[in-house]
């Protein structure tokens, strides 16, 4: 996959989102080395390492980019490692960090391995057509502040808060769901996630559970908005992306949402229009759940961060959407 190309009018920073399943069998060492590479090619962003793989999103100079990517490419099982890519104005990433986790993405469902048993890819190009197909189930696995912020047409939203309430759903709804076919012909299950990696694992855990026709999108909702032209797209909305840009558009544009600095949730248009949003303090969606001293906090913590702009320098305390649960 290729990155951005250079353009005088261009971005002055890469963006690159990334995941692959293998095995690490010492993460520690990995972690070290990789954090160091970060640092020395002033590459931001989080990358998460775990027994089963690597995912995060980085940024920085292209060049810095392009050396940390060689050098999780030459990690143990990572040469096939595929990226997307985008551009920003500013650093969307206000620190580094690398962390070992239990899973890459928290499901909950230890005996899963996608590298056996996920589902079958869909390139965007076809995913329209899957998605129409009235024998067709679509389920968007993401959490629900996700799906408020955008999603494809017709799609079944969970209403789960972590990814690791996915499983429970499922296994509640199935009979609902599956029970939908025409004529007995058990229906085909679509599932899409912001990159992929969600729907490696949701797809590999509906195959565990006997569902056989699953399928999941290709490069998840940002290589579908990368490469399917705004006419012929089924999304609606805008995607909720977790880091400083929010959201993106088709051709992956910065989109017109905002941050809650107080509950890390999504601001539209709309919101920002509501009497219960303050900028750094409070939206709609929390302002009956936090207390006047805890606003009068965010207030001095906006206050601070609105000092540190003007300072050109980065608050110790700015908030950014955490990395998918």
């Amino acid at each position: 996959m290729t990155q951005p190309r250079d353009r005088a009018d261009a971005p002055p920073f890469c963006v690159a989102a990334l995941y692959h399943f293998c095995r690490f069998d010492d993460c520690a060492g990995m972690r070290d080395a990789l954090d160091r590479v970060c640092r020395q090619q002033h590459v931001r962003g989080t990358l998460l390492l775990a027994r089963e793989g690597i995912n995060g999103t980085i940024a920085g100079a292209r060049t810095g980019i392009d050396a940390v990517l060689d050098h999780i490419r030459a990690m143990p099982g990572c040469a096939a490692l595929e990226v997307k890519f985008s551009t920003a104005e500013a650093l969307p990433f206000h620190r580094m960090k690398v962390r070992i986790k239990r899973e890459i993405v928290t499901m909950g469902q230890p005996d899963i391995d996608p590298r056996l048993s996920a589902g079958t890819y869909v390139d965007p190009a076809d995913w329209n057509a899957l998605i129409s197909d009235p024998g067709t189930i679509v389920i968007d696995t993401r959490n629900d502040y996700e799906v408020a912020v955008g999603s494809f047409a017709g799609a079944i939203d969970p209403h789960t808060r972590s990814f690791s309430e996915f499983p429970a759903w499922f296994r509640a709804e199935r009979e609902r769901l599956l029970g939908s076919g025409q004529e007995g012909t058990p229906p085909k299950v679509a599932m899409f996630c912001t990159g992929g990696i969600r729907c490696e694992k949701s797809t590999a855990f509906l195959r565990s559970e006997g569902v056989d026709q699953v399928y999941h999108l290709k490069g998840g909702v940002l290589k579908y908005l990368e490469t399917v032209p705004p006419e012929h797209s089924l999304w609606q909305g805008e995607c909720f992306v977790f880091d400083a840009r929010v959201a993106v558009g088709h051709g992956l544009a910065p989109g017109t949402h905002t941050l809650c600095h107080a509950c890390r949730m999504p601001v539209s248009p709309a919101d920002l229009g509501s009497p219960l949003y303050e900028p750094g303090v409070s939206c709609p969606a929390c302002h009956a759940t936090r207390s006047d001293e805890q606003r009068d906090g965010y207030r001095e913590r906006h206050r601070q961060e609105q000092l540190a702009t003007t300072q050109g320098r980065a608050h110790v305390g700015a908030v950014i959407p955490e990395p998918p649960r």
